[in-house]
C-alpha cells in the first residue's frame, strides 16, 4: 500500500479525504441517556471537531461547534437553560440550530443577533441513539440508514472508546481467522455444546473465504466443514462509511451492527448495537459445556468531562489491558485477557496509533481486508474528486439488505445461495420509511 494511500484511508479531519467523505452520512455520536433536558453540556469529538451536545427544555438535541461565535469562549462552560445554551462570557444563547436568540451585553438599537450563527449540525434520535449528519447537505440531509439493529426498540446499545485508528479498529470486525485463536484458542470441541456457533470454529481454526462487494459495502463468508457433514458459515459485512456486522450471533434470530465513529486519527468511539429473539450474542453470553462463563466481563473508568473522557475501559494500554500471563500459561485464556472485547481492543491498540501498512505481509485469510481498503478508499476519492456517492449515502434501505451471523448449510450451496436462504427465514424488524 502506498503512503499516500493510507493517509487518505486513515486521516479524517476536515479537508481530508475520507474525513470529508465520512461527513456525508449520518453518524452516531451519543447515546440519548448522555444528554438530558436542560441539563450539562456534553463535550463531543467527532472527525476531529471538538463539539458539544446538549438537550434542550422541549427534549431536542442540539450539536454545535463548541467556541462561541462571538470571542470563541467554550460553550461547553454554557449555561443550558430555557430552550438554548447560554455563554457565560457575555450572555449569548444559541437554540439547537445554531441561532443566535439573544445578546443581552448589547444595547437593544446595536442588536444584530439575526446576523450570527454558532456553527450547529443535524441532528436526530432513534431508539436510544443521537445521530449527527456533518455534510454539506445541512439544510436537507438524506433519511437516517435502516441499519436493521437500530430499528430494534430497546435493543441494547454499548460504547467503547479505542485508543487507535478507525480503520485497524474496524478490521478486526472483518477477520473471522483470529477468532479461533485470540478468543476460542483455549477451547477444544468437547468445550462447547454442539449447536455452539463457536464449535465450528474450533474445529477448524483455518476458515476459507468467499468475499463479495456489496451496494452497502462489502460482505465475506468464511466457511469450513462441521463434523456434521453441514457447512459451517460465518458471514460478516462493512458498511459505508465505518460500520461492521460481526459473525458471532445466530444469523436467523438476532442482528447486530457496530459503528467505528473516527474521533480523530488516533481514537476512535465504538457504538455497538444489537438484539434479538434468542438468548443474546454469544459473544458476551457464551458458557463453556459445563456452564463456566467464556469470558469475564470489563469494568469501565468513571467518565469524566475530558475530550477523551468518555467510554474508556479500566484495563488499557496503561496495565497492559488487564493482561494475566498466568491464566495465560494456565490455558485459562489463550490471552490471558479475560474479557472478549479487550483482547481485541489490546491487539490494535498494540499496533500503534496507526497501522504501519507497509510492514504488513498480508495473507489469503486478509482478503477481506484488502477488498474492503480498496472499495472504501476508492469511494472516499470518488466523493473527493468527482462528488459521487455510493448509493447507500442517500437509500435508507440498502443497509437494510444486510445480516450477519453464523449458521450452517448445505455444503454444495453457494454463499449467495446460503445467504439468501438464510435471509428469507430469518427474524427481521420493520423498516422505517
Amino acid at each position: 500500500m502506498q503512503s499516500n494511500d493510507s493517509a487518505d484511508l486513515t486521516r479524517v479531519g476536515p479537508g481530508t479525504v475520507m474525513g470529508e467523505f465520512m461527513r456525508q452520512f449520518w453518524m452516531p455520536a451519543a447515546l440519548s441517556s448522555e444528554v438530558t433536558p436542560d441539563g450539562d453540556p456534553l463535550r463531543l469529538m467527532i472527525l476531529g471537531e471538538k463539539l458539544i451536545a446538549f438537550r434542550d427544555s422541549d427534549g431536542r438535541v442540539g450539536i454545535l461547534d463548541h467556541r462561541c461565535p462571538h470571542r470563541c469562549a467554550s460553550l461547553f462552560l454554557g449555561r443550558n437553560e430555557h430552550s438554548g445554551i447560554r455563554c457565560v462570557y457575555h450572555g449569548w444563547k444559541f437554540d439547537v440550530d445554531g441561532r443566535c436568540v439573544d445578546m443581552p451585553n448589547v444595547p437593544p438599537h446595536q442588536d444584530f443577533k439575526d446576523r450570527v450563527h454558532a456553527k450547529a449540525y443535524r441532528t436526530a434520535e432513534r431508539n436510544g441513539l443521537i445521530w449527527v449528519y456533518m455534510g454539506k447537505h445541512q439544510e436537507a440531509p438524506p433519511p437516517l440508514p435502516n441499519i436493521e439493529a437500530n430499528l430494534i426498540p430497546n435493543a441494547e446499545i454499548w460504547c467503547l472508546q479505542r485508543e487507535c485508528n478507525w480503520l485497524q479498529a474496524l478490521e478486526g470486525d472483518i477477520d473471522t481467522s483470529h477468532v479461533g485463536f485470540l478468543h476460542v484458542g483455549m477451547l477444544g470441541p468437547d468445550d462447547l455444546d454442539e449447536d455452539h456457533p463457536m464449535r465450528p470454529t474450533v474445529l477448524n481454526r483455518a476458515p476459507e473465504y468467499e468475499v463479495r462487494q456489496a451496494e452497502w459495502g462489502t460482505m465475506y463468508g468464511g466457511y469450513r466443514q462441521n463434523d456434521d457433514g453441514q457447512m459451517s458459515w460465518r458471514v460478516a459485512h462493512f458498511m459505508f462509511p465505518f460500520w461492521t456486522m460481526t459473525p458471532n450471533g445466530r444469523f436467523n434470530s438476532r442482528c447486530i451492527a457496530r459503528a467505528w465513529v473516527p474521533m480523530d486519527d488516533h481514537h476512535s468511539m465504538l457504538f455497538d448495537i444489537s438484539g434479538g429473539v434468542d438468548e443474546g450474542n454469544p459473544a458476551y453470553v457464551s458458557r463453556r459445556r459445563n456452564g463456566e462463563p467464556l469470558y469475564d466481563k470489563f469494568e469501565y473508568e468513571p467518565n469524566t468531562t475530558d475530550w477523551y473522557g468518555r467510554w474508556r475501559c479500566r484495563d488499557r494500554a496503561h496495565n497492559d489491558w488487564g493482561l494475566d500471563r498466568e491464566s495465560q500459561r494456565s490455558g485459562k485464556q489463550y490471552t490471558g485477557i479475560g474479557n472478549i472485547t479487550i483482547q481485541d481492543q489490546a491487539v490494535t491498540e498494540s499496533m500503534g496509533p496507526i497501522t504501519d501498512h507497509d510492514f504488513e505481509h498480508l495473507a489469503p485469510t486478509d482478503q477481506m481486508i484488502a477488498r474492503t481498503r480498496r472499495r472504501v478508499l476508492l469511494a472516499a476519492r470518488a466523493w473527493h474528486e468527482r462528488g459521487e456517492l455510493p448509493s447507500c449515502a442517500n437509500d435508507p434501505d440498502v443497509y437494510y439488505r444486510a445480516r450477519s451471523g453464523s449458521f450452517l448449510h448445505d455444503p454444495a450451496a453457494s454463499l449467495e445461495q446460503a445467504y439468501d436462504a438464510h435471509l428469507a427465514r430469518a427474524v427481521r424488524w420493520p423498516q422505517e420509511s
